[in-house]
């Protein structure tokens, strides 16, 4: 197969995939965020790339966000939220951080492909993204996705944040110009 279809291939899955994530979950999820006093974001290995892009573009919107594990990041609170981006909800590491996030009486979100997991069980706002697994592509050579392991999962996460990111520049009416003032000078 050539390159350009192999590319044509993962939009059409991108596309198939993006356009069963729920509207009303990502308003509800919208909400949480521009709620917290302070957002805190975890995922782990490439989906956790995809949500420190996420957060970078939340603190160009002039929000307090910080990332799990990173030496300046505080002590969440009850006035803050926690994001994880989980394919499968279950990474242990992430349903600890839930259950400390809980503990504090933080609320929880998640963007998933497994709403009922474990993490998802511990959300106050989920939303689901309708992708293959990495463990569904490496074991049963599933037919939903041409890619390996959990590529479409994390590349809808990208695109699914940016659009998160549009719908909250909309509720607080900014636009791309108000955030470039925020974008690093130190490059």
């Amino acid at each position: 197969m050539s390159k350009t279809q192999y590319a044509a291939d993962i939009l059409k899955e991108l596309e198939r995939t993006l356009s069963q994530i729920d509207d009303a979950e990502m308003q509800a999820m919208a909400e949480h965020i521009l709620a917290a006093e302070q957002i805190f974001v975890a995922g782990a290995g490439r989906s956790g790339l995809m949500g420190k892009a996420f957060a970078m573009r939340l603190m160009q919107m002039g929000l307090r966000v910080y990332v799990v594990g990173e030496t300046v990041t505080p002590g969440i609170s009850s006035k803050d939220f926690l994001l994880l981006c989980s394919g499968s909800g279950e990474t242990g590491s992430l349903v600890a951080m839930a259950q400390k996030a809980s503990s504090a009486g933080a609320p929880v979100g998640l963007i998933t492909i497994k709403p009922e997991s474990t993490i998802g069980q511990l959300a106050t706002t989920v939303v689901r993204l309708p992708a293959s697994a990495k463990e569904d592509t490496a074991t049963s050579g599933a037919d939903v996705t041409i890619q390996p392991m959990g590529s479409l999962f994390e590349q809808g996460l990208l695109i699914g944040m940016d659009a998160l990111i549009l719908t909250m520049m909309e509720m607080k009416g900014m636009t791309g110009a108000d955030m470039f003032g925020r974008h690093a000078n130190l490059e």
